[in-house]
């Protein structure tokens, strides 16, 4: 493990996309939630369905349905019961993005959970590939992300799901 908490070669990849998030709940609520097979339908506002292929632990799947209509597969590779898992996310034949999700308990009986992404390349043009990650991947992700850790605090915090762009509507994201 890589002293940033991320499993395998990801240590060894780009500096990732994170957002990080406090919740006024321990971390073993937030575990609770983030591991109930399905849970994107409840925490994740541009998320319209997510079947599950297996559940729970390193060899689990599902899908994310996009509002946008796109259809995500996430293949885990790694399970830390309490702590985080580690996945492998795009759309079936296309080359995957590596997502990181981390729970750390706080003296306040809070925690904070993070979600790093180490997306997968656009070009093999290195320059381009850097541009395209400054001024459009990371905005667009870090917006997703804070979406999406929002919508887990939401859950967690209010006992209700969040509804469709909840936090505000993203372009990649929400219904066309």
């Amino acid at each position: 493990m890589g002293n940033d908490g991320v499993v395998g070669d990801c240590a060894q990849r780009e500096r990732p996309i994170r957002v990080t998030r406090e919740i006024s709940a321990p971390a073993e609520v937030v575990w609770a939630v983030i591991t109930k097979p399905g849970h994107l339908e409840h925490v994740h506002p541009f998320c319209e369905h997510n079947p599950v292929t297996e559940w729970p632990g390193a060899a689990a799947r599902d899908k994310i349905h996009y509002r946008s209509g796109w259809v995500y597969e996430r293949t885990f590779t790694h399970w830390v019961d309490g702590v985080g898992y580690d996945l492998d996310i795009g759309a079936p034949g296309e080359p995957t993005s590596h997502v990181s999700w981390r729970i750390s308990p706080r003296s306040s009986g809070a925690c904070r959970l993070a979600i790093s992404v180490w997306p997968r390349s656009l070009t093999r043009i290195r320059g381009l590939q850097y541009l395209l990650r400054i001024l459009v991947l990371g905005p667009m992700m870090r917006r997703y992300l804070r979406s999406v850790t929002k919508g887990v605090e939401w859950f967690v915090t209010q006992g209700e799901p969040v509804s469709a762009n909840q936090f505000g509507t993203h372009p990649w994201f929400s219904q066309r």
